[in-house]
């Protein structure tokens, strides 16, 4: 039996990975390579040595504890540049979509696509330590696919399931600190975030969720949300509610309970105490000035 954690994983994933090969690979310095294409993800982990990667014509250089991540259908060549070779693992994958899963969680392709996308290049690139859990979850990965029990199979999926975890979360950092005094790129971002409040308001909607939606920390979106718009992402996002209802105050003969409820509050006392935060009157009154000034 799995846990239940691990079973409420395995059910609401909406994509999982499929390994295609996980090997253990060492090179001499005249080994070649043909540039070659494929059709799934591949991640290399450098353990020693020099090497060289050619993606697209881009040269992405490797040592000691470097790791790529090279997108599909990306044209690619090693080159080896140490005399004594070098020692890799390469993890293959696939992400595949699983049918009638229920609420699926961002899949790393899309977080891939919204980070580098065409504009970075075609892989994503890390520098991590020996110890690192992602080192250790390839080596484990690699000793099961060269196990060959009964059990490998489904161990593999569970490890590289943890692996995607700490993946995601080093790219995110990764991806964070590159976004730091790059004002431009940063005010695209809260662009975007700003955009997504105001098609989604009426949903429950939290900071994470948001933050999540650029892929950047909640406490780092907060703070530069702040800095651009002057208020925090929450602040803006009942701002908005409070207008929008409002709005159907003025505009509709809706019960101001079912109003509550269509622009995001979960209660009615929840609604009442922010519109009176923010309009200095509670929703009732507010419909009944509207009356007032009409007649």
């Amino acid at each position: 039996m799995l846990p239940k954690a691990w079973q409420n994983l395995m059910s609401n994933s909406g994509t999982v990975p499929f390994v295609v090969k996980a090997i253990d690979r060492v090179l001499d310095e005249d080994w070649f390579m043909e540039p070659n294409i494929h059709d799934h993800f591949e991640l290399v982990y450098m353990k020693r040595g020099e090497a060289v990667f050619l993606i697209d014509g881009s040269q992405v250089k490797l040592g000691p504890n470097n790791v790529v991540l090279i997108k599909p259908n990306r044209t690619h060549k090693l080159l080896v540049k140490s005399k004594g070779g070098c020692e890799f693992i390469v993890l293959s994958f696939r992400l595949i979509d699983m049918e009638n899963t229920g609420i699926s969680k961002t899949s790393m392709e899309d977080f891939i696509d919204f980070v580098e996308g065409e504009k970075a290049g075609p892989c994503l690139t890390l520098k991590v330590g020996q110890r690192n859990e992602i080192v250790q979850l390839l080596n484990r990965i690699v000793d099961e696919k060269n196990n060959k029990s009964p059990d490998s199979e489904f161990l593999i999926h569970l490890l590289v399931m943890e692996l995607f975890v700490h993946l995601s979360r080093a790219l995110r950092i990764e991806w964070e600190n590159s976004m730091k005094d790059k004002t431009p790129k940063l005010q695209e971002l809260i662009k975007i975030s700003v955009n997504y409040i105001n098609q989604n308001y009426e949903k429950d909607l939290s900071l994470g969720a948001i933050a999540n939606y650029i892929y950047l920390s909640p406490s780092y979106f907060a703070k530069v949300f702040r800095d651009q718009m002057k208020q925090s992402p929450i602040n803006y996002l009942l701002r908005l509610r409070i207008e929008k209802a409002k709005e159907m105050l003025e505009k509709t003969d809706l019960m101001v309970g079912d109003i509550a409820l269509g622009v995001g509050f979960s209660n009615h006392q929840r609604f009442n105490e922010i519109f009176r935060k923010f309009v200095n009157m509670t929703p009732s009154a507010y419909k009944n000035s509207i009356n007032d000034t009409i007649k």
